[in-house]
């Protein structure tokens, strides 16, 4: 999914319409592919009367390698509105009519029905400070949340910025370590998705994040400051 969101990105410029269907072509791919897999996995411990498939399916669920639960999913699908949203192709919005970023109770949610069988819903709210995530950044491990809150739970300060974070760290969620804080991703088609479906709260979050972010900045540099004069 990385590599076709990137390659996706870098050729934007071209035809709209041929872009939103090969995004969808993937994502049918990723749906079909998970339901399929885990047919594989039922079938297989009902023929060798085991609890295997459903063992691998838990730790592939708990690891967040499992096709749905990628990151990139998100962004390819947060890509795929954004260019729905382009005037110049109105005709090519129907391609994709079943995906929608939806508001319940002010708790976002990126949805995909592709098959009457088969739904994607993901959660759009960061789990540190439970509000609509703000410059969505992605764990290594494929957790996401806001990037302030990933500064905050690696212990590193904007300015460092999260490449400077302990390799031991580990991810607020499923606690994994192995680098994911050095190793995360910005998801950038998702953040610009989130500001164009909520215009005023996204105002306003930035106003105060650009207040928080100057602190935080100064803090830093003041402390840096007096660790050189010796104070």
């Amino acid at each position: 999914f990385k590599k076709y969101v990137m390659w996706f990105s870098n050729r934007c410029h071209r035809n709209h319409g041929q872009l939103i269907q090969q995004g969808k072509d993937l994502v049918t791919y990723a749906i079909i592919n998970a339901v399929a897999m885990r047919k594989i996995l039922k079938k297989y411990d009902k023929i060798h009367y085991s609890k295997q498939g459903q063992e691998f399916k838990a730790q592939a669920q708990s690891l967040h390698i499992e096709i749905l639960q990628s990151p990139w999913l998100s962004e390819l699908m947060a890509f795929y509105m954004n260019l729905r949203r382009s005037k110049k192709n109105e005709t090519a919005m129907e391609l994709f009519g079943d995906c929608s970023l939806t508001f319940d109770d002010d708790q976002p949610t990126l949805s995909c029905n592709l098959f009457d069988s088969m739904r994607v819903d993901i959660s759009l709210t960061c789990s540190v400070c439970l509000d609509t995530m703000f410059d969505p950044v992605s764990l290594s491990c494929g957790h996401i949340f806001c990037y302030l809150c990933c500064c905050s739970a690696a212990s590193v300060t904007i300015v460092d910025g999260l490449k400077s974070a302990d390799h031991r760290s580990k991810c607020p969620l499923c606690r994994q370590q192995a680098g994911v804080f050095p190793n995360a991703v910005h998801l950038d088609e998702l953040n610009m998705l989130l500001s164009y479906s909520c215009p005023e709260y996204w105002e306003k979050r930035m106003q105060m994040e650009r207040v928080e972010r100057v602190r935080l900045a100064k803090e830093h540099w003041e402390s840096q400051c007096r660790a050189f004069l010796g104070v």
